[in-house]
């Protein structure tokens, strides 16, 4: 299975339902990125996807 990246943020209801669809499809390990936590974390997001809103998944190098 790929790697699944997640940039989320702590309250984001979006983000706690995006990981919950990918528990029910059997996704066991989501590298967590907290953006809330870490400005730099968010503009390093902004630069991969072009936005600014979580959550923003990649399934392997593939933005979803």
């Amino acid at each position: 299975m790929k790697p699944v990246k997640m940039y989320t943020t702590e309250v984001c209801p979006y983000c706690i339902r995006a990981k919950a669809l990918l528990a029910e499809r059997g996704v066991q390990a989501i590298d967590e990125v907290r953006v809330d936590r870490d400005p730099a974390e968010r503009q390093r997001m902004v630069e991969l996807t072009g936005r600014r809103t979580v959550p923003q998944i990649f399934i392997g190098a593939q933005h979803v």
